[in-house]
């Protein structure tokens, strides 16, 4: 079939590049404030964060020392990262996590004690945001990504300091971060190898949701579904080696196997597994699974390299400009304004940035409504936080969990917590005046939302279009190196298997990369069509290296899955 037969590269003649242009803003307002369903896992960062930020906001309740707990909740905050990691892996991550935030809080509280210069310190808090967002998106550290090393960073900044000061502040919120890591880990106690669990249950269930899918679902199904795959190679990438990872493997393998041939496909299979998974019971082997043989193909990519970090800094400068310099203006605004808090305008500002700039608008909106209400919900509860210390203390806590347990719903409900928690938190110090908290939390929210929005649109990502063109070369590149082997008198399973993953991980890229580029604008026209043969053919050549490795399908199915391709 053609589709199994190598294809010699096309050589394009070489053409003038096509001129910068707007390509229109597209600033939806339909769907940026609808539900979604809750993350599988909400309950794990919010039950860590109370766990994390609890003793010690008791103990300096109990010391009469309320005024310290901004430094303890920055390493308590640490919690809330790396709940997808397998424990390995999240022991570094939340290490750096931990060590990043408590730079990021050195820094800031160095610029306080130094200099009383409101300006100085709010290019120093745009600086600090700038470096935060491109070193979290980098890493691809996962959620809640930088805005929480940004509130923290930004606050400290306006909060009066000695250098005398800063080591004990610093040792406050180091003693805390201790604290996250412990409770970060401590489930791994009880089920090792949850994380890598999950990551294969999701892989099976977006497998089956891909199969049940037709129309104009199916091409979003099945970009889901490649995602979702990917995702669960690189955690089992990072797990620990073992029985129970090579379980999870072959189950993973079965996932790329839908992927690639539905037709082939029990989902009601799929979701069984998944549940499975998703209990305590023993990793399900299902007898028409691929043997460890076929599994070489992984031992092949743990030996691979990473990428440097410049490269990966490289695609990010136009964001964080973006940052930088909208959370600089945000912070000069604010003070031109007389607000007394520029650093809230700051973290609105940073909040807002994301992979392009309709995506940002989208945040901003949410933003914008979550913190409207949140100063209601504010409103409502001071008067029950003001009864007494303990009773502000136990206010945080509560809404901490709100916000956890609502944000990966949609970003502004969460909002509607993390608000007033903001608001009642600079109330650890001393009691406030509530009309002026209200009153400087909206200005600051417009005005943040208002110039950062205005800084995304100022600073455009031309860089996208190029990134586009650099994904579709990778893919047609792995796909026609995959589509050499499947026409190979024998090829190697190690080597199909890395060529299969290779391919996966290239469309996810460039379905990514393609999603992010249409959202920008005064750019290149972009490539729509190449973008939709490449994935086309790609998905194509997955399935081909499916039968030609020997994997378990079906001969009549698989031509029913040719006749619906044809």
């Amino acid at each position: 079939m053609s589709s199994t037969t190598p294809q010699r590269p096309r050589h394009r003649k070489p053409s003038r590049p096509r001129p910068f242009r707007p390509a229109g803003l597209r600033l939806p307002l339909s769907g940026v404030l609808r539900l979604g369903r809750p993350s599988d896992i909400w309950f794990k960062p919010a039950l860590s964060v109370i766990a994390a930020v609890a003793p010690p906001n008791l103990i300096l309740l109990a010391l009469g020392r309320l005024d310290l707990a901004m430094y303890t909740m920055a390493g308590s905050l640490c919690a809330l990262y790396a709940h997808n990691r397998p424990y390995p892996t999240r022991a570094r991550v939340l290490a750096w996590v931990v060590l990043g935030m408590t730079g990021g809080l050195a820094t800031a509280l160095l610029a306080a004690s130094l200099t009383a210069s409101p300006v100085v310190l709010v290019t120093v808090g745009a600086l600090l945001a700038a470096a935060q967002k491109a070193l979290c998106d980098a890493t691809r550290l996962g959620p809640p990504g930088h805005v929480v090393l940004t509130f923290v960073s930004s606050a400290a900044l306006f909060v009066p300091q000695t250098l005398g000061q800063v080591p004990g502040h610093l040792g406050l919120a180091l003693a805390a971060g201790g604290w996250a890591w412990l409770i970060g880990m401590a489930p791994g106690l009880a089920r090792p190898h949850g994380p890598e669990r999950r990551a294969a249950a999701h892989a099976l269930t977006a497998a089956a949701a891909h199969v049940d899918a037709h129309g104009a679902d199916a091409g979003r199904a099945r970009a889901a579904a490649a995602a979702a795959v990917h995702a669960a190679w690189q955690t089992l990438l990072s797990a620990r080696a073992g029985e129970t990872r090579r379980g999870l493997e072959r189950l993973v393998v079965r996932a790329e196997i839908a992927l690639a041939a539905p037709a082939d496909t029990d989902p009601a299979r799929l979701r069984d597994w998944a549940r499975e998974l998703r209990g305590t019971a023993p990793v399900p082997r299902p007898n028409d699974l691929v043997d460890d043989d076929e599994l070489i193909g992984v031992d092949v990519e743990l030996a691979a390299g990473r990428t440097p970090l410049r490269r990966l800094l490289g695609p990010l400068a136009p964001i964080a400009a973006r940052t930088a310099l909208g959370c600089a203006l945000a912070g000069y605004v604010s003070l031109a304004l007389g607000v007394g808090r520029p650093s809230w305008a700051l973290v609105t500002a940073a909040s807002l940035y994301q992979a392009n700039v309709t995506l940002t608008w989208s945040r901003a909106v949410q933003r914008v409504v979550g913190n409207l209400v949140g100063v209601l919900a504010f409103a409502a509860l001071v008067p029950l936080a003001h009864l007494a210390p303990a009773a502000l203390v136990l206010v945080c806590l509560a809404l901490n969990f709100g916000a956890e347990a609502l944000i990966s719903r949609n970003y502004w409900l969460g909002s509607v917590c993390v608000t007033p928690m903001a608001l009642l938190i600079t109330e650890f110090a001393q009691v406030q005046d509530p009309g002026r908290l209200i009153a400087e939390r909206l200005m600051d929210t417009l005005v943040g939302a208002v110039v950062g929005f205005a800084a995304a649109i100022a600073v455009t990502n031309r860089r996208a279009g190029d990134r586009l063109e650099h994904a579709l070369t990778a893919v047609e590149r792995t796909r026609e190196h995959a589509a050499r082997l499947v026409a190979g008198a024998r090829p190697v399973g190690a080597d199909l298997d890395a060529a299969r993953r290779a391919l996966t991980a290239a469309l996810v890229d460039l379905r990514t990369t393609a999603d992010a580029a249409a959202g920008e604008w005064w750019q290149r026209a972009l490539p729509q069509e190449r973008v939709v043969t490449a994935e086309q053919s790609g998905h194509r050549t997955l399935a081909a290296t499916v039968r030609r490795q020997g994997l378990p399908l079906d001969r009549d199915a698989w031509a029913r899955a040719e006749d619906v391709r044809r």
